[in-house]
This record gives C-alpha cells, sequence and structure tokens, in this order.
C-alpha cells in the first residue's frame, strides 16, 4: 500500500537532502569533463604548501563531483584515490565519501571518515546517522543523535523512520511527540508506522488530530482497513476523501474484490475516473480468488495493458482449479513471464502430481530464487521421492542459493518419508547456524520428522523448545507417541494441551483416540469418543468412528464394533470395513472378515492389501482353496500385490531390500549372519508361523520362505553395520508380519540391541526380547 511508499519517500527524501544539500543545481548539471585529470592531479601535488589557499572553490567543487561520480558507480577505491590527492578540503567532500562509502555498503569505511572528519556539518551528523539506522543498529544511532550538537527535521526523521522499520512503535511515537519541528514525512511515516503494525486505532486517533492530510496518508489508513477486512471504515474514507488518486481507486475495488463483494467492486471499477493496470488486475484478481475464472478471463481479456501481475493472477487461478492444461496456454503466451510465473506453474505441476512436468519447466528456467528450489524439492518430497528431493536440497545449497524456511521444511519432511534420521540431523543442525530454527513452521517441521524418523525422546526435547506451540505442535506430538504406541504419554499431552488453553480439534481426537487403540485403553478411548462433543463441540467424523471400531475389534468386541458401525451417521467408508476386517483377522472371525472384504472390494477393487489381509484370514484357517480363489481374483481383476521392501540408513546412505534380495552387495554376509542367528533364535525359543505362508507347501519350505523377509535382511545388516550402543531404525511399506515381529523379538535380546521398526500402521520398540506393543498390534 501506500504507506509502504510513504517511507520510502521519507527515505530517499532524507538520502537526497543530506547527499545533494551542498551542491548547487550548477553542480548537478555538471559532467564528466568536470572531473580532474591526472596532469592536473600530479600538478595539485607538486605546488607548495603555501599555495593551497590558492585552490578556488569551484575547483574544489570539480574534486567533490569526481568523487561523487565514481561512487555512484561503484567505484569506492577511485573515489578514495581522487580524496587522497586533494590539496584541500571541504566538509563536503568528507560527506560525498561517507554517503558514498554507506551506498557501496561500506559502513565501516564511511563511519572511519566521519571520526577522522576535522569539522562536522549537520550534514554530516544526518548521514551518519542515517548510515546507522539503514544497518539495524539503532542502539548506535540513538548514541549518535543524543551527541549531535543540533538537529533538523530530517535528523528526527531518520531515527523515527529507524524505530518504525524495525517495528519499534512505541519508541517511534516518543521521537515523534519530542520533534520541535514536523513535516509531512514525519506525520505520514508515524502514521504508516501505525497501520503497518495492525494498530489500526491509533492511525484513526493520529489521523483525526489533523486535517490538512496529503491523499498518500488518506490512501495508507484506507489500506490499513482494507488489509483487516474493514470495509465499512475504509469505504467511509473513500467517501470523505477530499481528492483521490488512482491508488485509492485501486485500494477499494481490491478491497470489496477480496472479500467477495464482487458487484460493489465491478460497480466501482466503472466509476473509477481513470483505470490503470492495477485496476483492471485488482478486478482479475478478486474474480479469481472467488472462483470465478471464466468472469475473471473475461476481463482479462479486455484488458488494454496487462503486465506481468496480471498474467499471473489469472494462471494462479487456473493452477488453483487445477486445469494445468489451460494453465499452460496462458503461461506460453505469456510476453513477460518472470519468476514467479515459472514458479506458480512448477508448484501447480507438483500439486498435481506431475512431477517430470515440474522438473522440466525447473530445469529450463534461465534464472531460479529460493521458492523455485522450495517448490521442486516440495513437489519429489510430496509425490513420494525423498531422496531426489534430498539431492535436490543439496544441489541447491552447492548453487549458492538462499537456503529458506520452506526448502529446510520441505527437505525435513523428506527426510520424515525416507526416515533419514542422520541427514535430519544435519538439516537441524543447519537451521541452528542459520538462525531459522524458532517458531512454530520449522519447529513443526523438526518435530514430525523425528516422530516419523523413530526418534520418539528427541521429538519431544523439540516439542518443549518451540516456546508458542499452536494446535499443529500439539496435534503432532500426540499423533507421534499415538504411532509409537505410547498410549499414557501422548494422554498426557493431550491434558497439557487443554490445561494451556489449546483447543482440541477433530485432528487432535483422532490422535487420542489412536493411542488408545495402539495401546488398548477401551475405557478411556471410549469415554473421549462419546464426550468430545459436550466438551469440544467437536462432530465425530468418519476418521474417530474408523478409530473406535479399531478399538473395539481389538479388544475382541466385534459385537460392539459392528453395532457402532451400523448406528453411524453416514454410509462406512473402506477405510472403517478395513478396521473391521483387521480385527476380524486377528481373532480368526472368518465369516465376518468375508462381509467386511466383500464390501471393501466393491468400494476399492484395486486395494491389494484387503486382498492380503483376507487371504491370511484363510490360510490361518487352512482353506488353501479360498486362499488359491482369492489369488486367481486378483489376477483377474488386474490386482497387482504391492511388494513387500524394506530400507534403513547407515552413514548417510539408504540401504533398501525385498524378499529373498539377491542385489545388495554385501549379500552373502548378511545371509550367513542370518543362518547364525536363525541357529541362536531357534535355542532361545523362537517357533517360525508358518501358518501365515499363503502356500500350500510343507512346513520346511515355509520357514525357508520366511527366513528371508525384508525385514530381517535390513535388521541383520543393521546389526553388522551400525555401532553397538546405537538404535537400529528399519522401515517397511507395509505392515509387520507376525513371524518378523515374533523374530526381531528374540533378536534384540540375542543381539542386546534396541531395535526401531516402523511399519505402515506403527512403530515398534524392541529391547531384551519384547516389543513396546506389547503384541497388541
Amino acid at each position: 500500500m501506500r504507506g509502504n511508499y510513504s517511507f520510502r519517500q521519507l527515505s530517499s527524501t532524507c538520502y537526497r537532502s543530506l547527499q545533494n544539500e551542498p551542491i548547487n543545481n550548477k553542480l548537478q548539471n555538471a559532467t564528466k569533463t568536470s572531473t580532474p585529470s591526472k596532469k592536473t592531479l600530479t600538478q595539485k601535488r607538486s605546488e607548495p604548501k603555501n599555495k593551497k589557499s590558492a585552490i578556488s572553490d569551484s575547483e574544489i567543487v570539480k574534486w567533490n563531483m569526481s568523487i561523487t561520480t565514481h561512487m555512484r558507480n561503484g567505484q569506492w577505491e577511485s573515489a578514495l584515490q581522487v580524496f587522497n590527492s586533494m590539496p584541500r578540503r571541504s566538509s563536503v567532500s568528507y560527506n560525498a565519501m561517507i554517503s558514498g562509502y554507506l551506498s557501496n555498503d561500506k559502513f565501516g569505511l564511511a563511519r572511519d571518515v566521519f571520526e577522522k572528519m576535522p569539522n562536522r556539518d549537520l550534514v554530516s551528523w544526518n548521514v551518519m546517522l542515517s548510515g546507522y539506522v539503514k544497518n539495524r543498529n539503532l542502539g548506535a544511532a540513538r548514541v549518535l543523535f543524543d551527541q549531535m550538537p543540533e538537529r533538523d527535521v530530517v535528523s528526527w526523521n531518520a531515527m523515527l523512520s529507524g524505530y518504525a522499520q524495525n517495528g519499534y512503535v512505541d519508541e517511534a511515537r516518543k521521537i515523534f511527540d519530542r520533534m520541535p519541528d514536523k513535516n509531512e514525512i514525519s506525520w505520514n511515516g508515524l502514521l504508516s508506522t501505525y497501520v503497518q503494525n495492525g494498530r489500526i486505532e491509533e492511525a484513526c486517533r493520529l489521523f483525526e488530530s489533523k486535517e490538512d492530510w496529503e491523499v498518500v496518508s488518506w490512501n495508507c489508513l484506507m489500506g490499513g482497513y482494507v488489509k483487516r477486512k474493514r470495509l465499512v471504515d475504509a469505504r467511509r474514507l473513500f467517501d470523505q476523501m477530499p481528492m483521490r488518486d488512482e491508488i485509492s481507486w485501486n485500494t477499494i475495488v481490491t478491497g470489496y474484490a477480496q472479500n467477495g463483494e464482487l458487484s460493489e467492486a465491478r460497480r466501482l471499477f466503472e466509476e473509477s475516473p481513470s483505470r490503470d493496470v492495477f485496476t483492471w488486475t485488482a478486478l482479475v484478481s478478486g474474480y479469481v480468488q472467488n472462483g470465478m475464472l471464466d468472469e475473471a478471463r473475461r476481463v482479462f481479456n479486455e484488458m488494454p495493458e496487462k503486465n506481468e501481475v496480471s498474467w499471473n493472477a489469472m494462471i494462479a487461478g487456473y493452477v488453483q482449479c487445477k486445469r494445468m492444461d489451460t494453465a499452460r496456454d496462458l503461461f506460453e503466451a505469456m510476453p513477460c513471464r518472470n519468476i514467479s510465473s515459472w514458479n506458480t506453474m512448477i508448484t501447480g505441476y507438483a500439486q498435481s502430481g506431475d512431477i517430470s512436468q515440474a522438473r522440466n519447466l525447473f530445469d529450463r528456467m534461465s534464472q531460479r530464487d529460493s521458492i523455485s528450489w522450495a517448490a521442486i524439492i516440495a513437489g519429489y518430497a510430496q509425490s513420494g521421492h525423498g531422496e531426489e528431493a534430498l539431492h535436490l536440497f543439496v544441489k541447491m545449497k552447492r548453487n549458492g542459493e538462499r537456503l529458506n524456511r520452506s526448502s529446510f521444511t520441505c527437505s525435513l519432511s523428506a527426510c520424515a518419508d525416507i526416515a533419514a534420521l542422520e541427514l535430519g540431523k544435519q538439516l537441524h543442525g543447519r537451521l541452528v547456524k542459520a538462525g531459522l530454527e524458532t517458531g512454530c513452521y520449522v519447529g513443526n517441521a523438526l518435530l514430525a520428522m523425528y516422530c516419523k524418523c523413530g526418534s520418539i525422546d528427541e521429538a519431544y526435547d523439540i516439542f518443549e523448545e518451540i516456546s508458542e506451540k499452536d494446535v499443529v505442535s500439539w496435534n503432532t506430538m500426540i499423533a507421534g507417541y499415538a504411532r509409537h504406541g505410547f498410549g499414557k504419554e501422548a494422554m498426557t499431552v493431550f491434558e497439557s494441551m487443554k490445561t494451556a488453553g489449546i483447543k482440541p480439534d477433530d485432528v487432535t481426537m483422532v490422535g487420542v483416540l489412536s493411542a488408545c487403540s495402539h495401546t488398548g485403553l477401551l475405557d478411556k478411548g471410549t469415554e473421549y469418543f462419546y464426550s468430545m462433543n459436550c466438551d469440544y463441540g467437536i462432530t465425530a467424523n468418519s476418521k474417530h468412528y474408523t478409530c473406535m471400531i479399531d478399538l473395539l475389534g481389538r479388544a475382541g468386541r466385534l459385537d460392539e464394533a459392528q453395532n457402532l458401525m451400523r448406528n453411524m451417521p453416514f454410509k462406512p467408508d473402506a477405510a472403517t470395513w478395513g478396521a473391521l476386517l483387521g480385527a476380524s483377522r486377528i481373532h480368526g472371525n472368518t465369516e465376518l472378515g468375508e462381509k467386511a472384504a466383500k464390501i471393501i472390494f466393491e468400494m476399492e477393487p484395486d486395494n491389494s492389501g484387503m486382498y492380503v489381509l483376507l487371504s491370511n484370514l484363510y490360510a490361518a484357517s487352512g482353506r488353501w482353496g479360498d486362499v488359491s480363489r482369492m489369488r486367481l481374483k486378483m489376477r483377474d481383476n488386474g490386482v497387482k500385490k504391492v511388494p513387500g521392501y524394506s530400507w534403513l540408513e547407515v552413514e548417510n546412505m539408504v540401504h533398501t531390500f525385498s524378499v529373498g534380495d539377491s542385489f545388495h552387495p554385501e549379500k552373502g554376509r548378511i545371509y550367513a549372519f542370518l543362518e547364525e542367528l536363525d541357529f541362536k533364535m531357534k535355542l532361545d525359543g523362537y517357533v517360525s508361523s508358518t501358518k501365515l505362508v499363503l502356500h500350500d507347501v510343507e512346513e520346511e519350505e515355509k520357514e525357508h520362505m520366511l527366513k528371508y523377509h525384508s525385514e530381517k535382511l535390513a535388521v541383520a545388516f543393521g546389526i553388522l553395520s551400525i555401532p553397538a550402543g546405537r538404535p537400529i531404525r528399519v522401515m517397511k511399506n507395509l505392515r509387520v508380519c507376525e513371524d518378523c515381529h515374533n523374530a526381531i523379538k528374540h533378536i534384540s535380546k540375542i543381539e542386546g540391541r534396541l531395535i526401531i521398526l516402523r511399519d505402515s500402521h506403527r512403530f515398534h520398540h524392541f529391547s531384551g526380547g519384547s516389543c513396546s506393543c506389547g503384541d497388541y498390534w
């Protein structure tokens, strides 16, 4: 808004007045021919000292202009040579050096010249004061300000601007009240400070204390009202304005358009005495933001002139509505693409799952910014390509691009998805060094990363360090404990959340009920489920019912689970029936399992996981004919079983295993070690769960088939590769099988290792022969 403009006006006016005040119009029009030649410089250096006084003021002016010219061209070293060659210097010479150094970001050199200056004038003090303000060193600026032998309105405005730009509103007001003389820059500066910092009522009181405001001030306050959706106040101010400019009309049109009052926005648009490209764009953006793309396109096509913002607004509208083909046509036709245009398209393709098109555009970009990198990294992370996301993050750093919060957050998400804990920790360290680890946005990403990588204790440490936790922070911690099977800890966090005054939402209650389900807290879960509407105003949705049915089913109360499903206020979805099928498998209720599976197949005919669950149920009952029938049904329906694989991170490298893996470079060592483990486990009482093998073969063959499951291979490699004393963290894309779960319990006892396994459903912490789930999974 124009409030920002008033500050830029304040700063530039101060700078111009400080820099040019001693220079008359004749000097401002001086050309490069005024620069002293090398011959002149030589002659001046050879003259006796007693002739220095003979140097005329007009010649000194030429030297000063030479300094200024060099500084404006960024040639500060050349300017210093001229300065050192001068036979006589005026205060203007010193001021030209100081302001020149400041404009070239050489604050230290500017301060040195100021300190060595024999006679400072008011301009010198003001220039140096502005330098401190520009470098955000307000403490030193205030000390200098208090030391000034005299001050003018420029001095006071510089301090006012410094406090204002850094958010010290009350200090800015104190300076304003102390000012002996105020000009329009002073009044506009304080007004825009109030507006920009959200203190709109104080801005209004200041505005009412003075009558002769400029149009920029009216626009500033009106913009503040619009930003806070106070359209009535904005319109009142608009109607009272003694004079309006294009910004006034653009602001009020934008306000109505952004708040969905398109008819009034259009009426004001038509009433506007002169429309510029910003007026047209405001209307287009309003239609876009309210999902009226056809109307937006009609206005867009009528525009007599379009700029980058106009094109980008229209493209963004199509992207938001997933109309990527139309967005691409417009993008290709755009005559004035900027980075924002490319970023919008990359984000659109990434969010719609077309990562190849997103990458194609990214590779075509001639110039990228941190948003471009963050968009493509997020695209890969969200589409399940965590390793490529992390590869791009490393490449981004090598290219010298500024690492922002968004790129860090997306990379942390990728680490979480592939459980790359060590790399996640390295990113955490870089966040700390960059000073970006504070706040909920990054804190929540770190929290989620540690939770999903199986390091729940470190997750809780991060949770404690977040000074201002939002509901996402609490939900992430509750869900983390739930997935790790620490139901009591999840309940403790939930109670602390309520004590802290954070109102639980529907996501919170899904986490709470899930924690109860994972740990068998039937009574507690039932209490929360039936009281959440009364206590927190949360109406149970399908996820809450699914958690509750899962909780009842796991506890063996299948009749109650079915009754609850019948009484649901909406039709059960596939996930709800899946919970019932899972419970049927646990308790061997083949009839109920068949019923649930039949309904799931109608809803999701391609859901291979449900075929496998039902096949397991048949196999456990010895119904091999039905197992074969399910296999044929999968084949006839074109359903392919998702191959199971497990992975773990060792020395920043992810190692992936499939059942009977024959590709890993250390397969010989791994298989030999597994044979040793198998012998030790049997001595420890381990018995293979051959009933889980979905093939009617001999028991010995079944045992062999179970021995080389992917999670066993990963655990064996972890023991061989990760030093003793450190946890072994293994991830699996499917649920861990009962036999592997039993085997890893024995392995943890035999090897004396903590083994943390994350499957598609939850975490298992194996230690000393037992699992954190208590075999309740």
